[in-house]
């Protein structure tokens, strides 16, 4: 996708047509050409409205991408009874340009980890007594041996998640898994934790 400024703003009141339709229904059905078409049609509004929400040009092409892709491999998830195939695709659009937002912002405002040997870095200030420092850094040692419990791909979606700042969404895509399975090894990484911390 050549497009490096914004271009306007895309007009989410467009109705249905039945070539639309037809090109979502022909996409179901695995058909290349049929994206192509939609891509040539909305990929233009589409990176409107996520630039419009990221402010930034090389962020706004990835997710535009991102939502023709998601289009093609969810075709089958579109319901014409919920709102025309231009609405669902802003809505997708809208939602991946919003989790994308919410990541970055995780991501800069993300602290040190406390398992990076380069920093000292203790949360208590001078003026913290001594049982406060030993309690700190006993929660600390209790965390690292209970990440060390999880399983390996436990433990990694878990690191993602919480340490890297990433969405559900973005570690599916990094470890090549189903958006279910990245959830579940989340879910039951956490379930694990809280055992072993009681």
């Amino acid at each position: 996708m050549e497009l490096s400024s914004p271009p306007v703003v895309p007009e989410q009141s467009q109705a249905a047509t039945p070539a639309d339709l037809e090109l979502i229904e022909r996409i179901r059905k695995g058909e290349q050409p049929a994206l192509d078409i939609l891509y040539k049609r909305y990929s233009s509004p589409v990176y409107s409205l996520v630039w419009k929400i990221l402010q930034n040009s090389e962020e706004a092409e990835d997710v535009a991408l991102d939502v023709f892709w998601q289009v093609w491999r969810q075709a089958d998830r579109y319901d014409p009874a919920r709102g025309a195939p231009p609405a669902w695709i802003f809505t997708l659009a809208r939602s991946r340009a919003i989790d994308r937002l919410r990541s970055r912002n995780r991501r800069e405002d993300r602290t040190i980890s406390i398992d990076d040997p380069n920093v000292h870095f203790d949360p208590l200030d001078d003026t913290a007594s001594p049982d406060q420092v030993v309690s700190f850094r006993q929660n600390r040692d209790a965390v690292r041996a209970a990440m060390d419990k999880l399983s390996n791909v436990q433990r990694e979606a878990v690191e993602l998640a919480f340490l890297k700042g990433m969405t559900h969404v973005e570690i599916a895509e990094k470890l090549g898994q189903p958006l279910g399975t990245v959830k579940t090894r989340i879910r039951q990484g956490l379930i694990r934790l809280r055992k072993h911390l009681d």
